[in-house]
């Protein structure tokens, strides 16, 4: 048995695999007791800009901006959707670290970003 630990839109789960040998049947499939959910992991942790009180919202990957979701200027709260950013064919909501203003967005629609680039400026 090998165990490995994922985590799929921030939510972690611990995950058993059994390895059979070559040629062997898969044993039939038994419900496993459901692990307890670890804390989500926030999509882009929160950083400071040098400003006092500034968030920079950072890309946690490669992809493609599908969507920005607010404007400059708008109030948000935890968990807001802030942009749509596409990888690796999946659509990955980027959320709000904490309640704030949106000081200034930093990308377009369509534009290709790479892992630690600035998405969103928060107050």
């Amino acid at each position: 048995m090998k165990y490995f630990n994922i985590t799929v839109n921030g939510t972690a789960y611990s995950v058993t695999v059994e390895e059979t040998s070559a040629g062997a049947a898969p044993a039939a499939p038994v419900a496993a007791p459901t692990a307890p959910k670890a804390a989500p992991a926030p999509a882009a942790a929160p950083k400071a800009t040098g400003a006092a009180g500034a968030v920079s919202v950072k890309a946690p990957m490669p992809g493609n901006v599908l969507d920005v979701k607010v404007a400059a200027g708008a109030a948000v709260k935890a968990g807001d959707v802030l942009v749509i950013l596409e990888a690796m064919k999946m659509e990955n909501e980027i959320v709000a670290p904490q309640d704030g203003t949106v000081a200034s967005i930093n990308v377009n629609k369509g534009d290709t970003v790479n892992s630690g680039d600035v998405l969103v400026s928060m107050n």
